[in-house]
This record gives C-alpha cells, sequence and structure tokens, in this order.
C-alpha cells in the first residue's frame, strides 16, 4: 500500500470494500477492530476489502494511534491479534503508510468463503443501509447459509427437511413432472418416464431412500409439495405474477404452489396476453411475438432456479407497458458479474434444482440460458436485454418490448435463408450498431463480453457479409453499418449521415465553428463532425500541429482557439 493508493481510496469514499475508523476522539478498541474485519470478511463480493484506521468519516486523515509499547504499532503483532481472535482465523495484511505526516494503518482483509466469526462467538457483514451507507450489522444463520450458498458450498435446495415426510408430496406432481417430459422429447431426460414415483424422486435426488424414505430435501418440496406443506416449510418461497397499466394494477396474483404446477401457470398467462405479429419474408411466414417465448421461459425459470431460499420474498413477473421485469431475491452468485454473463461459466445457486430443470426440459441442457435469452430478444428486433438494475440482494431481468423492428427482422431472416446464420455476438453487434451507429473494437469487445481479437473476428465476419463497413486505422477505427444494410433497414440517408465527411470538410467545419462561436472542445467536435472521441482529438491536435489552432487547458477541459 502505497501514499498514492491510499490516497485514492480515501477519495473514493467507504464502500462495501472500504471502512473509515478515525482514531481523533479515542483509541479504536481490539475488540471493535476484530468485528470490523470480520464484517469485512462476511462482505457480498470477492474483492479484497480494507480497514483504514487513522481516517475520519469524513475523510480526513488524523492518524492512527500506537497500539504497542514505545509509542509505535507492530503490524506482525497486530495480524496475529486478528487471526487468534477471529473463528475460523483469518489472515490480514497490515500496512503502516505515512500521509500528510501522519500514519494510516491500513488493513487488507480477504474475502472469505465461509462465513467468519470473532473468537466469542459474534457474526457480523458488511452491507448497503437504507440509508445508502456501508454498515456492518448482526450475520443471522440463514445469511450464513445464503453466504456459502453465494460461494458455491452449499446447495440448499439438497438440504434435509426433517419434519417433511413421504406424505407431504403430491402424486399429481410426478405426473406433471412426466408430462413435462413428454412434451419436450429430445430436451429432456427420456429415462425418467418409466420410474415409479418412489425412483423418480431418488432419481432427482429429491429424498433420501433405502427401501423406504427416510429423508425428504428441499428440492422434494419444491417439485412435489403440497400447498399447505409448502406454505409452512418454505414460507420464503413465493411467485407473484403482476399486470401493471401505469400507476394501475390489473393483476396482482401470488403463488405457493411446486415450481413446475406454477411454471405453467405462468406460462399460460404469458401466451394469453402475448400478441404476435406476422410478417412475409419471401415464401416464408414468420410471426414476431412482443416477447419472445423461449426467452420469457428462460428468464422465469433462471429466477426460480437462482433465487435465494433463506431471502424472505417473491419472485416477481411484472409486465408493464413497455416491458417485462423478471426479479428474484439473491444476488448474481460468486463470480458473476454484469460484464462476464455472456461467457462465465454455469453457476447455479441450487445445482439440485438447475438439474431437475434440466432433465424436465424446462431449460436448456447446456446450462447457457443467458445465451437464449439475448439471442432469442435481439433475433425478434427487439432492444437487447438488461441487468442493469441488478445488485447484491436480488437481479433483475428487464425485456424491453414496444414496436419490433421489422426490417432488421427481415435481414436475418433473409440472412438466415441465404444460409449465414448469425451467432450470438454478430447479433449484438448489429443491434449496438443500429442503435449507436458507430463501435469501436473495444467496444465491441465489452459489448460480447470477450478479448479485442475475437470482437475483431466478430466484426470482420460481419464484413465479409457485407452487413459493416470499418473506417480510419488502427486504434481510429470505428465500424458501422454498410449502405446495402441501411438499406435492407429503410434508412438509406443514415449511412451518409453516419459516414460523415472528408477530413478536409471536417477540418473546415471545426475552423467555421471556431470562427463563429470563438473556441470549440472535444465534445462539440464529436458532435459537429460525428467522430468518435478519439477521432475529434486526432483532428484537432492535428490542427493545433498545423498552426491554425491553439489549444488551451489540459484533458477533459481543454478548448481551442483560432491561432494568431
Amino acid at each position: 500500500m502505497t501514499p498514492e493508493t491510499l490516497r485514492s481510496r480515501i477519495a473514493g469514499g467507504e464502500t462495501l470494500n472500504v471502512e473509515f475508523k478515525g482514531e481523533e476522539r479515542g483509541l479504536f478498541s481490539d475488540r471493535e477492530l476484530v468485528e470490523t474485519v470480520v464484517a469485512l470478511a462476511n462482505r457480498p463480493n470477492s474483492e479484497p476489502a480494507w480497514l483504514l484506521i487513522g481516517v475520519e468519516d469524513d475523510g480526513r486523515v488524523t492518524g492512527a494511534r500506537p497500539r504497542h509499547e514505545a509509542g509505535h504499532t507492530d503490524p506482525a503483532r497486530l495480524t496475529a491479534m486478528i487471526s487468534s481472535r477471529t473463528r475460523p482465523s483469518l489472515t490480514v495484511r497490515v500496512h503502516l503508510v505515512p500521509l500528510e505526516g501522519k500514519e494510516v494503518l491500513a488493513i487488507e482483509v480477504p474475502p472469505s468463503r465461509t462465513p467468519v466469526g470473532t473468537a466469542d462467538g459474534h457474526y457480523l457483514r458488511r452491507i448497503i443501509g437504507g440509508d445508502g451507507r456501508p454498515a456492518c450489522v448482526p450475520m443471522h444463520f440463514h445469511e450464513m447459509q445464503a453466504h456459502q450458498t453465494d460461494r458455491g458450498l452449499l446447495d440448499y435446495s439438497a438440504l434435509v427437511v426433517p419434519e417433511a415426510g413421504w406424505g407431504d408430496l403430491d402424486p399429481l406432481e410426478f405426473e406433471r413432472l412426466r408430462r413435462s417430459i413428454r412434451e419436450r422429447r429430445g430436451r429432456s431426460d427420456e429415462t425418467l418416464l418409466e420410474l415409479s414415483d418412489l425412483e423418480l424422486a431418488k432419481a432427482l435426488g429429491a429424498v433420501e431412500a433405502d427401501g423406504r424414505v427416510t429423508a425428504v430435501r428441499v428440492l422434494g418440496l419444491l417439485l412435489f409439495g403440497r400447498e399447505e406443506v409448502l406454505r409452512w416449510l418454505l414460507p420464503a418461497h413465493e411467485v407473484a405474477f403482476q399486470v401493471l397499466r401505469g400507476q394501475a394494477v390489473e393483476v396482482n396474483d401470488f403463488f405457493r404452489w411446486p415450481l413446475l404446477r406454477v411454471m405453467e401457470e405462468i406460462e399460460a398467462r404469458f401466451r394469453a396476453r402475448n400478441r404476435e405479429q406476422e410478417m412475409l419474408v419471401g415464401m416464408l411466414r414468420l410471426g414476431v411475438p412482443d416477447y419472445p417465448p423461449a426467452a420469457f421461459r428462460e428468464g422465469v425459470a433462471n429466477a426460480l432456479i437462482h433465487r435465494d431460499y433463506t431471502r424472505l420474498g417473491a419472485v416477481h413477473i411484472q409486465w408493464h407497458d413497455d416491458r417485462l421485469e423478471i426479479s428474484n431475491p439473491g444476488g448474481f452468485p460468486e463470480g458473476v458479474r454484469l460484464d462476464n454473463l455472456l461467457v462465465t461459466a454455469p453457476r447455479p445457486r441450487n445445482p439440485l434444482l438447475a438439474d431437475a430443470f434440466k432433465r424436465a426440459g424446462i431449460v436448456e441442457r447446456t446450462a447457457r440460458g443467458i445465451d437464449t435469452i439475448f439471442y432469442e430478444q435481439l433475433r425478434n428486433g427487439r432492444p437487447a436485454p438488461s441487468y442493469a438494475r441488478s445488485d447484491a440482494t436480488g437481479v433483475v431481468l428487464v425485456l424491453p418490448g414496444g414496436q419490433a423492428n421489422l426490417d432488421f427482422v427481415r435481414l436475418l431472416a433473409e440472412e438466415g435463408q441465404a444460409g449465414r446464420n448469425l451467432r450470438l455476438g454478430e447479433l449484438l453487434v448489429l443491434n449496438a450498431l443500429w442503435q449507436e451507429r458507430a463501435l469501436t473494437t473495444d467496444e465491441a469487445a465489452r459489448l460480447i463480453q470477450k478479448p479485442a481479437d475475437e470482437a475483431r473476428a466478430v466484426l470482420n465476419r460481419l464484413v465479409e457479409a457485407g452487413l459493416v463497413e470499418a473506417r480510419g486505422e488502427k486504434k481510429g477505427r470505428a465500424w458501422h453499418l454498410s449502405a446495402a444494410t441501411y438499406r435492407r433497414l429503410g434508412d438509406k440517408a443514415a449511412y451518409v449521415r453516419q459516414r460523415g465527411f472528408e477530413p478536409l470538410q471536417q477540418e473546415q467545419m471545426v475552423l467555421q465553428y471556431v470562427e463563429k462561436h470563438g473556441r470549440i472542445t472535444r465534445r462539440e467536435a464529436v458532435e459537429l463532425c460525428c467522430l468518435s472521441p478519439d477521432q475529434a482529438y486526432r483532428l484537432l491536435t492535428r490542427l493545433t500541429e498545423e498552426g491554425k489552432l491553439v489549444r488551451h487547458g489540459t484533458k477533459k477541459g481543454a478548448w481551442y482557439e483560432r491561432s494568431g
């Protein structure tokens, strides 16, 4: 930890990963220190955390008081003290960092895969409170289970429910599972069809049995449990279907049924409301629904599979005028983030439940349901799905609705008829180019969540197909839809607007702008010439080097005026 790094962390303020503890009014006791370290170790992410002693809540550096003899602090002794007072023992790194003439005690706390407590049995966790500020709060037993589930150390759906017995399972739900398997032949595990109820439950891992049932697991209740038993033994399980028209609530139904019955009910309501628009592409008749059924089914199934069943709250399916929202309690499992959703390995929060849904044919057996959600949404001429509103306490999937881009659907259908079936990465890029008009290679890489080389390969395939063109060289290269693509999408003029002007014309536009307004910024040049920020910067730099403009200021505050 260097003074520069410390100063940067202080400037960022307190977060889930950073805690300030000032000692202006007195020594921060060892007990408080250990409890704070425990809370930071139990935070809901996998990044190292920092406890900064000697920094006040408002960011002022007041310095840490000496904790040992001779008026100093021994980092090795402090590390040993924390290790001896935590269970399981936690090994931290302690740094004494000089800053502004004082010393700050910076303690680096690694994330723990298992819940950590103090030696006297206190468990705390780090959260963002209702006021938007980070806080350390008690950690209850069900939260410890959720902590381990998030990190793949515990499958909640595999836990035994001591109060449940074989008589609490409904034979009708076994038949419902068999019907699901038969209706989804090719996607489901048909070997389950010939098994008896008990053999089927054992094959799925829903019960423990040796001649007779000795225990029923959470999975058994979720798939086959009677409604009254679910209400009693799994009170967190609940699913809501709501139809909202502005501020009015047209439908507001809650279900505590077994999951397969819930899926059937939700899908039936979806089909009843989901309209479809027909279009002709040559001799092919295409149906373009308000929302793709496959994307909706995967979204609902993912919410049921990946929800945190230790946390109270319902899975919500909300039908708005312009979108569908599917939300579930419990954030992303460890290792899953917004920037790697499309490429990370599957990490189900409830693996046994996820396997049962695959064998029933409800979800993709490849465990790439996220890909299906994105692909189906884009293929039907809709904006890409969004998980941007998800946080540590819940996952929110938004499927945008509204008028479909039928020209885009037609283009994809024509490409398919020509033997060029576009993959998800190519659909993401085409959709973004239609929405944003231009992308750099780095922007395309972030969009498809893959390295720049793979993004460049996707872009080059689209160029070879005649759908995309490149403009510029090396780092200044930008990609946009080709003239033929804009023509097929019914917007011929957009190509001319996007292609922009030749360099000499761009220079003249900038100089005329400065003559009229006295000055120009890079942002104004971007808007004026339809360039990327990097291209605008190079244009202004070239005019400066040629003596036509004079630069004032630095970085984002820079502006340019005529020389002489």
